[in-house]
């Protein structure tokens, strides 16, 4: 580096000499050059850490997933018996996991439907509607086919995540998840 080179000598804004500088100035210099210079090792540092960050958080996206499918089988959770819930009534229940909503709808003497009571839009809980043959989301005036979970109307695009029943000695039983829960 040459001492002469005009992009490594500091010149102040205004061009004014050194010793013609106000003391704000001279108390507190700021070599411009060279406070924008990166050097090659330090870009190489940066791209190192950048790169190190990258992989980190993909591996963490790895092991939730691997943590998540490693759990297994939801749990088999009993729901009541068959007569306890009357035809056209919902009854809510957590599941797989404590705070994750469900809700039972009992459509006809022999049908029963269950699904996550979060809205697939925003997590919204939805409220069932069977004299409607719908649930109907509040939050942004959704609503899903009570039968199916399919998005009838209002921003949801995806279907609500079903849950798998299971009748047994007079039993109902939540068996799995169709689809996750959001």
């Amino acid at each position: 580096m040459r001492i002469d080179d005009p992009e490594r000598i500091t010149t102040a804004p205004n061009g004014l000499a050194p010793a013609q500088q106000p003391q704000w100035r001279q108390d507190f210099p700021i070599d411009w050059p060279l406070d924008e210079y990166r050097s090659r090792r330090d870009f190489t540092k940066l791209l190192g850490l950048t790169s190190l960050a990258f992989v980190t958080g993909q591996a963490w996206v790895v092991t939730l997933s691997t943590l998540r499918k490693a759990r297994g089988r939801p749990p088999l959770l009993e729901l009541g018996r068959l007569e306890e819930l009357a035809v056209g009534a919902a009854k809510q229940f957590d599941y797989p996991a404590k705070g994750d909503a469900c809700v039972l709808v009992r459509l006809a003497p022999d049908q029963f439907v269950a699904y996550s009571q979060k809205c697939t839009h925003l997590s919204c809980p939805v409220i069932p509607r069977p004299a409607e043959g719908r649930f109907y989301c509040p939050c942004h005036e959704g609503s899903f086919d009570l039968r199916t979970g399919q998005p009838l109307a209002g921003p949801p695009r995806r279907r609500l995540p079903r849950v798998k029943l299971e009748r047994r000695d007079g039993c109902l039983y939540a068996t799995g998840l169709e689809g996750g829960l959001t």
